[in-house]
């Protein structure tokens, strides 16, 4: 993956509904500004329970979108990023049909799990409560099958998404398809979705057990004999994040965006410069992303909040949540928690721009910070664009993650991108894109509590960010071959 900033969109909402028509965008009024693409699952279907994170066929690209040779002709011209939904899959899919109406004869029996092919010898009620997820209830849906048999069917998220067992031989003949398919297109890099939940197993908490590791590492290495990286996605407490990063390729520093907010609101340094000094430097850094901003991130170990602390106070963080609320004039309340149907437990659903309260000024600060901490940035299509919350969207589907889900149109984003706030973070990108000292020696300091300073040298080359945190104001300094250069972040 280059060392540039890279976009993550779904196809269809960011300018156009084809991939044709988003590659025509990425090479025409945006060409030159990103490093590669994710392309959020544009699997055959996109608009499932989860936006197309519960593939009906995972081998299949959505036709509303496009083809297979449609993503070959991307991929040659751009790196391109794809999901891997290794847990589950499409209660829709045909494996589960055929499951449904075959039961046992099925050539998928055992594919999907069950509560009792995890504990055959049944579960007490602390072996049920030790099981992790991260959404309230338990973790099975009851179904009758098509052939009339009744399951407790595990569903670590919607009840549409069937977990899979990952183990059996059809669970691996499905995932290798997958990757094959991937590999057969271009696409350079996978992102394992959801994997942390994707071994189950009688008497532990069913998340990043020894055996997900092994798992990972299986992946990843078929990944690399295909010529593909492999970045995981998983929220934790934040050292459980450091011990996964020693064992993948990449990670997301999913800490960074609420100790960002955190710096803002509370006009202090010191708990993002201590992440600094400790945080993985194999990470993808974010604000935003599909999903909501994490809070389990910067929290306490929820299984001993005593002896592992987080990142921040216990009543800072929730302090934090309500000045979010507050920023985003209540419209982030209204979609997150039990607010919201598809809820996560740990995130906040809200545009990065609303959580700042729409603060130009600050929200290009934001950026910069994010774009000079080290690793690779990806910015989020509704980030790139100072979106607002979607509140229309929210109120059609009652998913709280459709917030920050917004479908723009080709004019929409080409207006856009004229705005002054869009058009000085496409500047700022092309900045941390083109300079040579952001492939240098990274440092950080900080002159008084609300103060922070941002540097990279490498030989000659320099550039450094200096933030007043509580003014919301900085400035960026960087060498040219004329001398130091200011760039102004308002």
């Amino acid at each position: 993956m280059k060392n540039k900033v890279q976009l993550i969109t779904y196809v269809d909402r960011f300018g156009g509904s084809t991939i044709q028509q988003f590659q025509e965008l990425l090479e025409g009024p945006l060409a030159g500004v990103f490093g590669g693409v994710h392309l959020l699952p544009f699997f055959y279907k996109i608009d499932g329970a989860d936006a197309g994170f519960d593939p009906i066929d995972h081998t299949r690209v959505d036709d509303r979108l496009g083809s297979w040779d449609d993503i070959k002709r991307l991929t040659g011209t751009a790196e391109v990023m794809a999901d891997v939904i290794v847990n589950h899959m499409s209660s829709e899919s045909p494996q589960f049909l055929d499951y449904s109406q075959k039961g046992s004869a099925s050539e998928y029996d055992g594919l999907f799990l069950t509560m009792e092919s995890v504990f055959p010898s049944g579960a007490t009620e602390k072996d049920l409560l030790a099981v992790y997820r991260p959404r309230p209830g338990m973790p099975f849906t009851m179904t009758t099958l098509a052939n009339g048999e009744r399951r407790l069917l595990w569903t670590t998220f919607t009840h549409q998404q069937i977990d899979i067992n990952v183990h059996t031989p059809a669970g691996k003949a499905y995932l290798e398809s997958i990757l094959q398919k991937l590999s057969q297109s271009g696409v350079s890099m996978v992102r394992l979705d959801a994997v942390g939940y994707a071994i189950k197993k009688a008497g532990g908490n069913c998340f990043m057990a020894p055996e997900t590791f092994e798992f990972i590492r299986a992946f990843a290495q078929r990944g690399r004999e295909l010529g593909l990286e492999v970045l995981v996605e998983i929220h934790s407490y934040y050292k459980r994040q450091m011990e996964i990063a020693k064992q993948v390729d990449w990670v997301y520093d999913f800490a960074l965006p609420p100790l960002v907010l955190h710096a803002f609101e509370f006009g202090r340094s010191a708990p993002l410069r201590a992440w600094l000094d400790e945080r993985p430097v194999n990470a993808v850094t974010v604000l935003d992303t599909h999903d909501g901003i994490g809070i389990i991130d910067i929290g306490a170990d929820a299984t001993d909040r005593v002896n592992h602390p987080g990142l921040v106070p216990p009543a800072e963080l929730d302090e934090l949540v309500e000045r979010i609320h507050r920023n985003s004039k209540g419209e982030s309340q209204l979609a997150t928690g039990a607010a919201a149907s598809n809820l996560d437990l740990y995130q906040v659903n809200c545009t990065f721009f609303d959580a700042m309260g729409r603060n130009e000024s600050a929200y290009l600060l934001a950026r910069a910070i994010q774009f000079f901490v080290p690793g690779v940035p990806q910015v989020y299509y509704v980030g790139l664009l100072a979106g607002e919350n979607d509140m229309d969207l929210l109120a059609k589907t009652q998913v709280g993650r459709d917030i920050n889900r917004h479908f723009y149109s080709r004019e929409e984003v080409l207006q856009t991108i004229q705005k002054p706030v869009v058009a000085r973070l496409l500047d700022l990108i092309r900045l941390r894109n083109g300079h040579p000292a952001f492939h240098g020696v990274f440092s950080h300091t900080a002159s008084a509590e609300h103060a922070l300073t941002l540097s990279w040298t490498a030989g000659v080359d320099a550039i450094r960010l200096e933030v007043d945190l509580r003014a919301k104001t900085g400035v960026i300094y960087f060498s040219s071959p004329t001398g130091e250069q200011p760039f102004a972040l308002s």
